[in-house]
Order: C-alpha cells, then sequence, then structure tokens
C-alpha cells in the first residue's frame, strides 16, 4: 500500500506540480485513477487540506537514465546531443546546435522520462537585452517559467525567462560570502533574483548589501527572496546601477555579474569603492589572451585615475570553443 492524495482530476496536474516543487512527490509509484479522482502518491502523510489514503498503486517502471537511449533524432545527430544542461529548481535549460532545434521538442520529452526532478525543459538560445535576460522557451513539460531554486542553505524564487540567473555560480557565490568580513557594505551591481546577496547574507555578517537591478521584476522577485529567506540586511534597489551607485555609501566589496559588458561599469564601481575594497567583476575573455586583457583593464584604469592590483584571475565557465567567463578580483589601492 501506497500512501496518496486524492484530488479531482480536473486538479490532478496543478497538485502534481505543487507536490514536485515541495520534494513530496512519490515517484516510486505510479498516479492512477479513482473514479472522478485520480490517487497521488506522496512522501509525507499529509499535503495542504487534500484527503490522504493509502491505496494499492503499482510501482513504476525502472527508468533509463541517459535522456541520450532514448532521443529519436537522426544517427548522424546523435553525437552533438548536449550532453548537459543547467538545472534550475525543476526547470532544465538546454542549448542546442542549429541543427538539432528542430528536434527540440523531442529531446525536452526524453529528458523528462529520464529525470525525476525535472518538470519542464526550456532552450536556451542566449542572453539577449538590456535586462540580460536568457532567450529561452519551454520545449517540453509543465507549469510556469517561474521555480524555487535551492543552494547553500538558500531557497530563492527564479525566472529564467524574466530574469537572468545561472545556477552554475553557486560555487562563486559561497566563495564571496565566505571572503566577507563581519560589517562590510557590499554592493551587487547586476544582482537579478539576488543570489548573490542572499549567499552572502545567510553565511557572513554584512552590515548591509544594496542589491540593485535594472529590471524591475527581478526587484520584485528579491523581495519574495528577502522575505522567504529572512535576512534583513539586503537592500533591494530597482535602478540603472551605474547612477544608483553614485548615492549609495560607500562600499567595502562590489559585485559585477555582467560578463558581456562588466568593464564599462568598472569606473563607476571604484568610484563607490573604499580604498583597499575589492570588485569581483566577471567578463569573458579569450582564454589564449586574458593576461592581455588584464593588463588594459588596469591602464585604462590608471588613466582615469584609479590605481588597481588584480588579486585573482579564475575560470568560472566556457562561454565559446574560444572564450570562457573569467571573475576577476581586483583590488582599489
Amino acid at each position: 500500500m501506497v500512501l496518496c492524495v486524492r484530488v479531482k482530476k480536473e486538479k490532478g496536474e496543478e497538485v502534481r506540480n505543487d507536490l514536485i516543487r515541495s520534494g513530496l512527490l512519490n515517484r516510486d509509484a505510479k498516479i492512477r485513477a479513482d473514479g472522478d479522482f485520480i490517487l497521488i502518491p506522496i512522501l509525507s502523510s499529509s499535503f495542504g487540506n487534500y484527503e490522504v489514503k493509502d491505496a494499492d498503486i503499482e510501482p513504476t517502471d525502472r527508468k533509463e537514465t541517459d535522456y541520450r537511449n532514448l532521443v529519436n533524432v537522426p544517427d548522424d545527430l546523435k553525437n552533438i546531443l548536449p550532453n548537459s544542461y543547467d538545472t534550475i529548481g525543476d526547470i532544465a535549460v538546454m542549448k542546442f546546435p542549429e541543427e538539432l532545434e528542430e528536434y527540440a521538442e523531442t529531446i525536452g520529452n526524453a529528458l523528462l522520462m529520464t529525470s525525476r526532478s525535472i518538470r519542464a525543459v526550456m532552450m536556451d538560445t542566449g542572453v539577449k537585452g538590456e535586462m540580460r535576460v536568457r532567450d529561452v522557451r519551454m520545449i517540453a513539460g509543465t507549469g510556469t517559467s517561474e521555480t524555487m531554486h535551492k543552494e547553500f542553505g538558500v531557497t530563492m524564487f527564479v525566472d529564467p525567462v524574466k530574469v537572468y540567473f545561472n545556477p552554475r555560480l553557486s560555487t562563486e557565490r559561497m566563495r564571496i560570502a565566505s571572503l566577507v568580513k563581519d560589517n562590510e557594505v557590499i554592493t551587487d551591481m547586476f544582482a537579478g533574483a539576488a543570489p548573490f546577496p542572499l549567499v552572502i547574507a545567510k553565511h557572513s555578517k554584512p552590515s548591509a548589501i544594496y542589491s540593485i537591478d535594472i529590471n524591475e521584476y527581478a526587484t520584485e522577485l528579491m523581495k519574495r527572496n528577502i522575505e522567504l529567506n529572512k535576512v534583513n540586511n539586503i537592500v533591494p534597489i530597482c535602478g540603472d546601477a551605474s547612477e544608483v551607485i553614485k548615492k549609495l555609501p560607500p562600499s567595502d566589496r562590489i559585485i559585477m555579474n555582467l560578463p558581456q559588458i562588466a568593464d564599462s561599469f568598472l569606473n563607476d564601481a571604484l568610484s563607490n569603492l573604499k580604498n583597499g575594497g575589492m570588485v569581483h567583476m566577471h567578463k569573458i575573455m579569450d582564454r589564449e589572451s586574458f593576461d592581455n586583457e588584464s593588463l588594459r583593464i588596469t591602464d585604462e584604469m590608471k588613466k582615469k585615475g584609479y590605481d588597481i592590483r588584480i588579486d585573482r584571475i579564475a575560470e568560472l565557465k566556457t562561454y565559446s570553443p574560444t572564450m570562457s567567463v573569467y571573475v576577476l578580483d581586483i583590488v582599489k589601492v
């Protein structure tokens, strides 16, 4: 016997998605009909106000774990099927070579068949526009593009369609949090839904984190995430970071997660940064010539009246066959 919630058929998909988001759907047992109702196996003794009952439910069949073994594409394209994807909450975000785009729905459905934790699959065609959001569309699954993502003890609402979010930066977020000293003033110039501020607030004790984004919806997500995580030292601000930062108190640490054009805002960041303070700037650079690019940045800031020292350069992720996203830890001296 398996414990199940008993819900009207028309509510079935909604409740199933809620259970997935809550981590309470029992995927080892099948959903089955019960007259005008359906029985959905659960991993808890209750769920909301729904009726819970024991039922004789069939176990699910063992699943293939590699979607590439299930997907139906021409043989000459199988070798370019993506071997990785981003997981944001219960959403998978995949990038495809152009040759595979017409098979996107087939690929998405195959991934859903092999992953218990994925509710929907989206195709990503890159970051675009002033709001730097991903150009994504749903290719398989159900529900909206908003999801709940967890990392390092933080739970946050994110929406990859409306606000930029990169789950691959979780280790970098924790690294910066570990560097923060008590009572620092921190500014995140391009905060999105505030993943950097949230992880920092959870694991260190800054006096204030000014969390800026020009995207109004990002600011709304920030506010919801601040309330959800019960933190009181993050200040959400909607506006142009280059203008907002002029009105803020001097910062001990500034985060610049805008890899396409972050260096064009470095002058604004340094104007706010205390002497001895640090900027964590993300930038896309050619892997063969990033040393030259670092020298260029140092020389350019010197011409603008700022002496800087680059203490650390580290590769964060691959961007293209020849380029990667790097983080530069820049000290104002």
